[in-house]
Order: structure tokens, then sequence, then C-alpha cells
């Protein structure tokens, strides 16, 4: 794969609309309404109407359009207020299915998942490292065995793949231990192109940090402030920005990566963020106790690894985090900063914890620095970050087209 594919969004030759047309891209009104009501939930007429500033007839059109295409449907009537009773319209779940694709350092992971963001199925394979061919080879089996497990008319409501995966990767032959050689068909080979040569659906790229971050866009919770810094800590940690309601990934794609930030040690000298604060470096500490590396990557649910070795790198991660954040705050001024990653939920908030409680003893002249919160969509975010790129193109709007907020 060429360095400049790498940095952009393919969809394929065209995007495909599969079937009924519950899978083209919507009219903008129509994703405005969408965009409402997965911010909101479940809405009455009366209320898009304001929230938009579309009249209540149109509000009526649109909204008779998407439940006929499955795309909303009816909730219970809220009765009891003079007049007809109030029915709230929600997302339907059934309405559109998104494939995402995770190339991550040690396994590949594809999900899909419905209308609502919520994971049916999943297909998982660890690896030593990621090569062109085999993650190829991988999605294709994968897709298939997912397609195969819905009906006809839940496939032709399947609006696309993303895929989220770390970019430039046959830059990382080093840190992975291998010989460069290793890595160097990621210099040639467009994956996206390959897969969508089998499949009717676009296909979209982006960088697996940044992807993470959209996840947290589309399905995480909404009471987020408008601009904060992401980080999730996977086997190198990496980053996204949001400024304004709006993914931030600049001219290469590739915006707050954050992984090779400069961090000062005590001795003066300076390491990359990603050498303090990624989980190779508690991948490295198992091996070297003699222990099994492999029970990081198999799931965050039961860690079974000796506190001797997770407390020395949650405290190097946390100092690592704050020197990064500080330096990210002199920049852009940041409501928040939020924390995610491939880890159990109690090692992310004692991370989460350890940040806040570092930051509040810095004096930083002339600066605000944020506060740190969790992420709220989970270990999954890659993944589900690749499913959100199909459902943002084709259903979805930013939150700036809102009139009222």
């Amino acid at each position: 794969m060429k360095s400049a594919d790498l940095t952009s969004t393919y969809s394929g030759n065209n995007h495909y609309a599969r079937g009924s047309n519950q899978t083209k891209v919507r009219a903008y009104n129509e994703r405005l309404v969408l965009t409402l009501i997965r911010q909101n939930g479940p809405m009455a007429k009366a209320e898009i109407a304001r929230a938009t500033g579309l009249s209540a007839q149109t509000v009526s059109v649109i909204t008779r359009a998407l439940e006929a295409d499955k795309l909303l449907q009816k909730e219970t009537p809220i009765r009891g207020k003079i007049g007809q009773p109030s029915v709230p319209m929600s997302l339907n779940k059934e309405g559109a299915f998104f494939l995402g694709l995770k190339v991550g350092r040690r396994s590949l992971d594809l999900v899909i998942t419905d209308f609502t963001g919520a994971i049916r199925a999943r297909i998982n394979k660890r690896h030593s490292y990621p090569s062109p061919a085999a993650v190829i080879e991988f999605t294709h089996m994968a897709i298939e065995r997912l397609l195969n497990n819905l009906t006809n008319e839940e496939r032709d409501r399947v609006a696309g793949l993303g895929i989220a995966i770390p970019f430039r990767l046959w830059e990382w032959a080093k840190a992975l231990g291998l010989d460069p050689k290793d890595m160097e068909d990621w210099k040639k080979e467009d994956i996206a192109e390959k897969i969508s040569q089998k499949w009717d659906f676009p296909i979209y790229l982006q960088n697996d940090a940044s992807a993470a971050c959209g996840a947290e866009l589309v399905f995480g919770a909404q009471d987020r402030p408008r601009d904060f810094l992401y980080f999730f800590i996977g086997f190198f940690i990496g980053g996204g920005l949001v400024l304004d309601d709006s993914l931030y990934t600049g001219k290469t794609g590739n915006a707050a990566a954050m992984g090779p930030l400069p961090i000062r040690k005590s001795n003066g000298t300076t390491i990359s963020l990603m050498d303090l604060a990624s989980l190779v470096r508690l991948e490295q500490a198992v091996i070297e106790a003699g222990g099994i590396a492999e029970t990081i990557w198999e799931n965050t649910q039961n860690w079974d690894i000796d506190p001797a070795l997770v407390d020395p790198w949650i405290t190097a991660t946390v100092s690592a985090l704050v020197e990064g954040i500080i330096s990210a705050s002199c920049i852009i001024d940041f409501e928040c900063v939020m924390v995610e990653g491939w880890l159990p939920e109690d090692i992310r908030a004692r991370i989460v914890a350890g940040v806040n409680a570092k930051l509040k003893g810095v004096v930083a002249p002339g600066i605000d620095l944020p506060a740190a919160r969790a992420g709220t969509i989970g270990s999954d975010a890659r993944a589900l970050g690749g499913a959100s790129l199909p459902l943002s193109d084709r259903f979805l709007i930013d939150r700036n087209g809102f009139v009222n907020r």
C-alpha cells in the first residue's frame, strides 16, 4: 500500500447501492433527523422540528419515509397531555448493518453491528504481526461467515466495511521485533482495494486510533464536551482529536497520533510516549518475568498478571500521559481528555484517576489543564470505529448541522 493511499479514505470504485434504497446515501434532512435521534434517543416529531428548525409538515414527511425504509420505528405513545398522544420515533436496529475491521499488531477483529451500533457477531484471530495477504484472507473469510448468518433482507442492508488500521505499518518492524523485510509489503499493498474486488459495498479506511475516537463520537455517551483529546492504549498508544464536535484527522489522516510525542525523563533525556504508555511495555515485562504474554491479548476481562508488573506500568503510563496532556494543552485548550484502550475497566479507571490526581499538582502558568475521563466504548472502540465509517458517511451529519444545541 502506498504511503499516500494509507492516509485517505478508500471507498472502492463506487458507492454501491444494493437492493432497496435504505443503503443509499440519505438526503441531508433525513440524515439530520437520523443524527438527532441517534444522539438524543427516541424523540417525538414536535421535538425534532424544534431541534432542527424544520417545519412540522417536513418532519412528518421525513419520518414517514425513514419508517417506510425501516430506519426508524414508532415507540409506545406517550399519553396524559392535552391533545393527541405523542409518538416518539427511535432507530430501528434492523435498519442497516455495518462491518468493522480492526487490524492490530497482535490481532485481527471483524465485527458486524446493527443500526444502533450493537455488535451482532464477531470473528477474531491473533497473530504475531499483520501481513497484507493474511489480513485480506482473514477479511474475506470473516465477511463471508458473518454474512451467511444474515437473512437475504439483512444482507441487502449491509452498508459497508470500515477498516481501522495503524498507518505506515512498515515503520513498526523494529518495535515488533521483526526484520524490516517482513513488513515491506505494506508499502505497496492496498488492502482496501483488494478487499473491494470481492464485495459490492463500499470500503472505508482510517487510522485505528482516529477510528476509535470516531466510535466515541458516533456511539458513545452524548454528554461529552465539544473539544477533547483522545488516547487509545493498545499495543502502541495512539490518539485522536475532536474539535467542535468533529473528528479532525488532518491532511494525512494521522492528526493527533500522539505516540511519537517526546516525553522528558528525570535524567533530562527524552523518550517517546509510546515507549512508556503502550501495552508492548507491559508485554515485555511479563515475558521477562517468565509469564505468558498472551493473557494480555486474549481478552480484557480477566488479565492474570502479577500486580508487581502491572502497578509499575500504570505508574509509568500515568506520568507519560500527563506529560503528553501538558504539551497538547499548550496548543489547544481542551475541555477534557478521554482515555480508552484494550484494558480491563478497573485498570482503565486507575489510569484515569492517576492522571487526574497528578494533573492537580501541575503548575502550568497561562494554561488551564483539562480533566481526564474514561471512554465509554471500551476495548472494541477500534472495530466499532471501523463500523462507524460507513454509518457516518451514509446516514449522519456532524453535530454542527443543528439549529439548536
